[in-house]
């Protein structure tokens, strides 16, 4: 997924604050399902949420800059998912993480649907 830095994604030296890359990842997950039609239904107390980030920030991003995420999934589990996301500019990789991602249905640890599953391609990267 490309995304391009704004001004309001930096701080007063045109560089992007350290939090906006965990942010440009989240986005990237989440057009993922979105991409795919899955839209989170009103009311529907289901989904991931965050159980572990280990993050290395490699290199800055600057104001005007096009970015590229990258996700691919290093483990699948029942009921979680262990994802790999890169940001690049360009060919240089200036961001990397390894997030932890845990299913929940009515605030308890459930098994992945199938519905969902089908949406993480553990074949390649989205």
């Amino acid at each position: 997924m490309k995304i391009r830095v704004y001004y309001e994604d930096t701080d007063a030296g045109g560089i992007v604050y350290h939090t906006n890359y965990i942010k440009y990842c989240e986005r990237a997950r989440s057009e993922r399902f979105f991409s795919q039609g899955h839209r989170p239904l009103e009311g529907d107390a289901s989904g991931f949420v965050v159980h572990h980030i280990s993050a290395d920030f490699l290199a800055p991003a600057f104001l005007g800059e096009m970015l590229e995420v990258t996700s691919r999934v290093l483990a699948l589990k029942r009921s979680s998912v262990i994802l790999e996301q890169d940001i690049h500019r360009g060919s240089v990789k200036i961001f990397s993480m390894e997030i932890t991602l845990a299913y929940l249905s009515e605030s308890k640890v459930r098994r992945i649907p199938d519905s969902i599953l089908a949406l993480l391609d553990i074949e390649g990267a989205f």
